[in-house]
This record gives structure tokens, sequence and C-alpha cells, in this order.
């Protein structure tokens, strides 16, 4: 590391430079909830008329200045900007790479090390409510930082990383639609009159989880993490509270099991990530009769009218209750016509499944490399 060289963060990086709109047109907006945890991309969708907010352009990275969506990892790069330029949320710090000093993809790695992220943590202002990072404290962080051309070296390889998760994705999304669809062909364009008409209740079991701060960890061997609504979008990460495994074996989650967030921000999905415990708020669904594909299918079918149904409830905390599962009702086709549809669609869900595991694997590796490829500690060849 002699080459090495030391930069105040705010020289090395423009921190929310100046952007110059073209008229007072709409542009690309981002909202907070656009940046999805853990990945690399924000592609943004919507448009709306400029006003005040954070403005970037194509390749720059969006920051969240806020707790609790800086330690959620909300850190993405813009990329798939009409016109090469958007703007969005206040809660927004803009980073970008300044010319021949630093290379936008090492800015957005860089953003992402616990170095820099630490110390944004470190300088949350604010005694009450929401705590925000002010941009001017990133003039008191220094860091030994590479020559431009080692940085291009070291994007490229969590780059390369990043693209293979992001296809993986972008196959499993795929998957889904083709199974949906599928779904759909069978149970609502080409339903049989003489199929047998269930509540969602009654094909699968909705385990309830547990009150996991009442189980708190025994010792540094016997736990796992918690399983709760905010890690089915982001995953397990260092900020996900621990249990005890003195529980029965079922509150258990594993890769593949069937999850229904049904509080809050309802969802269905199929977890992805490491063995954990089912908390409050969400169902383990499973069935002793009918395939994961059916019932999985069934809910996301149901989840729309379910969101409206939480959404009427004036609590400050929407919810669905067990009497919606009973009255969502669900087609039964004959065992034959079952295994027939089996065989059509299980192989795009197995698909899947591997598609997570290759995912949580290339994720693994590069959440290893970044920190050392960031610090030196392992070296890129010139």
């Amino acid at each position: 590391m002699n080459e090495w060289k030391e930069y105040r963060f705010s020289d090395f990086v423009t921190v929310n430079p100046n952007v110059s709109l073209k008229g007072a047109g709409e542009y690309s907006f981002v909202e907070m909830k656009d940046l999805q945890d853990g990945n690399k991309f924000c592609v943004p969708n919507a448009k709306r008329k400029t006003s005040s907010g954070a403005r970037f352009q194509e390749k720059d990275t969006l920051f969240a200045r806020i707790t609790p969506c800086l330690e959620n990892g909300k850190i993405c790069q813009v990329r798939g900007l009409e016109n090469g330029i958007g703007f969005g949320s206040t809660e927004f710090l803009v980073f970008r790479g300044k010319e021949k000093i630093s290379d936008n993809d090492f800015v957005f790695y860089l953003s992402r090390w616990d170095e820099v992220r630490g110390f944004a943590e470190g300088n949350f202002e604010g005694t009450s409510g929401r705590q925000r990072v002010n941009k001017d404290c990133f003039d008191n962080l220094f860091l030994k930082l590479p020559k431009y051309n080692e940085q291009i070296q070291i994007s490229s390889i969590l780059s390369s990383l990043d693209d293979k998760i992001d296809i993986l994705h972008r196959q499993n999304k795929t998957l889904e639609q083709l199974a949906e669809t599928l779904f759909r062909q069978w149970f609502v364009e080409e339903a049989e009159e003489n199929w047998d008409k269930l509540p969602l209740s009654s094909i699968a079991d909705f385990l309830n989880g547990l009150a996991c701060q009442k189980i708190p960890p025994k010792n540094e061997f016997d736990k796992l993490p918690v399983l709760k609504i905010k890690e089915l979008g982001s995953g397990i990460s260092i900020n996900s509270d621990w249990a005890s495994t003195d529980i029965k074996p079922e509150y258990i989650i594993k890769n593949g099991d069937v999850i229904f967030a049904w509080s809050a921000s309802l969802m269905v999905i199929i977890w992805n990530g490491e063995d954990c415990i089912l908390n409050q708020h969400l169902f383990k669904v499973t069935s002793k009769v009918y395939p994961k594909w059916f019932y999985y299918l069934w809910c996301k079918h149901h989840l729309d009218e379910f969101i409206s149904i939480s959404a009427s409830h004036a609590t400050t905390m929407g919810h669905i209750k067990r009497g919606d599962l009973d009255n969502a009702m669900v087609l039964v086709p004959t065992n034959e016509e079952l295994k027939k549809m089996t065989i059509n669609i299980e192989p795009f869900f197995d698909k899947m499944i591997i598609n997570h595991t290759q995912i949580r694997t290339l994720t693994q590796l590069r959440d290893t490399l970044l920190p050392k490829l960031m610090s030196g500690e392992v070296r890129v060849k010139n």
C-alpha cells in the first residue's frame, strides 16, 4: 500500500454535485423505497416534475443519510436514467467520482465499505425521531486509497460478481412470471366448473411466528438470527436480532420455505437466505397434501385482496386475520390434473431455489472481498 495516497473523503468524492436540469419537464424520480436492500443497481421507473430534492446523473451513487435506511444498506448506483438525469428524496446523499481521481464504480463500492458506512452512522445528528447524516461530516473522514487504474481493477472484480447476481435475479423474475402465467391460464382463464372450491386456510398450514424478544440466546452457540419483516427484503444482516434455538423445529426457517408477512408490509416470498427463526407477524406456510407452487401462488393470487383488507383496518399497523384466510377461496383440481400441472410448473421453482443458493454464495464472496480490496489487504495485479 506504499503507493496508496491518503485522501479526505470529500476531496476524493464529490458529495451532492450540482446537476443542471433541462427545463421544467418530468424526470426520473427515486424514492427511498426504490432502493432494494443489497442490490447494486437502482433503475427508476416513476417520473415526476422537478421539485426540491437530491439531483443526480447516470452512475452516481445514492447513499441513504437517514436512520434506519442507512443501517439497512440502502445504497445503490443509479442506472437507466432517461436523458441521464434524475432527482429524488432529500434523504439521499449523492456521491460522484472526480475526473482522473476516483472512478464512479469504485466510489459506489467505497460507499458500501463498513469504514465509510460506519463513519456515517457514527455521525448521525438529532436527538429524537429520525437521525440524519450531514454531508459536511465527510470532511473529517480520511482514508488511504489506490490510484485510478487500480480502482478500476478493483471495481471490475466486484462488478463482475454483482453482474452475475443481477443476471440470476432477472432469471428468477422471469421464471416466476412464467409460473404465474401458467397459474392464471389454469385457474382463471380455463378453470373447470367441477373443481372443488375450498378456503385458502384449508390447503396449507399457516404457522405464526414467535415473540423472539422473549427467547434471547442463552450462549454464543445455540442461537440463530431472527427473521422479521425487514429481513424479507434485505436478508439477514449484522443488524438482525438473534434468538435461542431452544424452540420447536418447525419455527426454524430454511432456504426454500414460503413466508407470508400478514402485518404491516404484506408480502409472500420464498425465503432465499440462511437458517433463521420465524418472528411474530409472519406465517410459515406449509402443506403435507399440496405442492409448494400451489399454495404459494394461491397466496400471491389473493395478496392484493389482503392488502386492501389490511389498509381498511383503522389501526397503527395494518394486518389481516385468520378469518381472512378462511374467506379467500381456492380452486382445487383433481389429483391427476394437479400432478400434470406440477410436472409443468415445478421445474420453475426448483430452478429458482438453485439460483437463490448461487446468489447467496456470490453475495457472500462479494461481501468478503469488498473490505479486503478496499483496505489493500488483498491487492490486484497490474
